[in-house]
């Protein structure tokens, strides 16, 4: 009497399919996330690189970064060599990275301000780095002037210089799986972005 329904239970597949789909479910909805979190791990990305473009961009029309450091000052000092190529890695490199070691310039180019010290609202301040990427503050940004190979000393508009920006400390925000696998953790690479210099003071004031 027992054993019938036993062996009808034993071979039951109604609800096989239910079972499979549970146990398959999480493994999609982990695959679908990763895409997801992978489109937008690329924006991010994008945003960062677009944000470096524009920075070294303003860098390159706009007043040294650097504490006392003027490339005109810089190519007086060798006056006696008046007309002479200025070779690479003959002066610098000057960096400049979060304060105290940069002048207001940073925070205008990142924030959009001299005086700013988080980012100004689109359409106030001067266009700004942050306003491609807010992750992006002024400590998340390296500035490096290098000489180029290009230009004299004793040149009337200073040495002529490539203008290396790059972004550091700045991890992927990925909420599910950042969540589940800690892959918040993963750094943002600094993707430096160099642009050769004009005249550093041609547009220090916007």
């Amino acid at each position: 009497m027992v054993r019938a329904p036993l062996r009808t239970f034993a071979h039951e597949e109604s609800g096989a399919t239910l079972a499979e789909g549970l146990l398959v479910m999480p493994l999609v909805i982990l695959v679908f996330a990763a895409f997801v979190e992978f489109g937008f791990a690329m924006f991010q990305w994008n945003q960062t690189v677009k944000a470096l473009q524009f920075g070294a961009r303003k860098a390159a029309v706009s007043s040294s970064m650097v504490t006392g450091f003027d490339p005109v000052t810089v190519t007086a000092a060798g006056s006696t060599n008046g007309g002479v190529a200025i070779p690479v890695g003959a002066l610098g490199p000057w960096t400049c990275t979060g304060r105290p070691a940069c002048t207001a310039e940073l925070n205008r180019i990142v924030y959009g301000g001299a005086t700013a010290t988080s980012c100004n609202a689109i359409g106030t301040g001067s266009p700004a780095m942050c306003q491609l990427n807010p992750r992006i503050g002024i400590n998340n940004v390296r500035v490096t002037y290098m000489m180029s190979g290009l230009g004299y000393y004793g040149r009337p508009g200073g040495a002529v210089l490539t203008i290396r920006m790059e972004v550091l400390g700045i991890t992927f925000n990925l909420p599910v799986l950042g969540a589940l696998l800690g892959l918040n953790n993963v750094t943002v690479p600094a993707m430096p972005v160099t642009v050769t210099s004009e005249d550093l003071n041609t547009n220090s004031g916007s």
